[in-house]
């Protein structure tokens, strides 16, 4: 097997740019980026801790 650095799971982690730096697993959800601009001025994401809302916005920034 190849030297390979092992990529690790992002808890707790909100910030896109750290996450690329860091060599985490990403899931991308860009494809409700449409959704989330059609829905409005305020948008109220209902999500369990740590699944991602705050990683989701910095995508959007």
């Amino acid at each position: 097997m190849k030297d390979k650095k092992i990529k690790r799971i992002p808890y707790g982690l909100a910030n896109y740019e750290l996450l690329v730096h860091q060599n985490c697993y990403y899931v991308d959800k860009t494809i409700f980026l449409p959704a989330v601009e059609k829905a409005g001025n305020y948008l109220f994401f209902i999500r369990p801790r740590r699944f991602g809302k705050s990683l989701f916005l910095s995508v959007m920034e």
